[in-house]
């Protein structure tokens, strides 16, 4: 859990997200949580090279995609 209201949940294309099929989520959230991992990476890097920008822009690339792999693994809304 994040802690906090994901938000990118209050973006009308969420709710896009929220609506694929289960296993669909699952493949795309475990793509994203890569990307963060090689994001990271690339960001560690960057920072180690002293390019402030590209790690800050590639630390961003990482917070986003984590975004986006949480989104896709919240539960789905029942509807009444």
């Amino acid at each position: 859990m994040m802690g906090y209201i994901n938000p990118l949940l209050s973006l009308p294309a969420a709710s896009d997200l929220l609506n694929l099929p289960e296993q669909d989520r699952r493949a795309i959230a475990r793509i994203f949580r890569q990307l963060r991992d090689q994001a990271n990476t690339q960001a560690e890097d960057a920072w180690r090279r002293r390019k402030g920008p590209m790690a800050t822009y590639w630390r961003a690339v990482s917070t986003y995609a984590r975004h986006l792999a949480h989104a896709l693994e919240q539960p789905t809304k029942t509807k009444s």
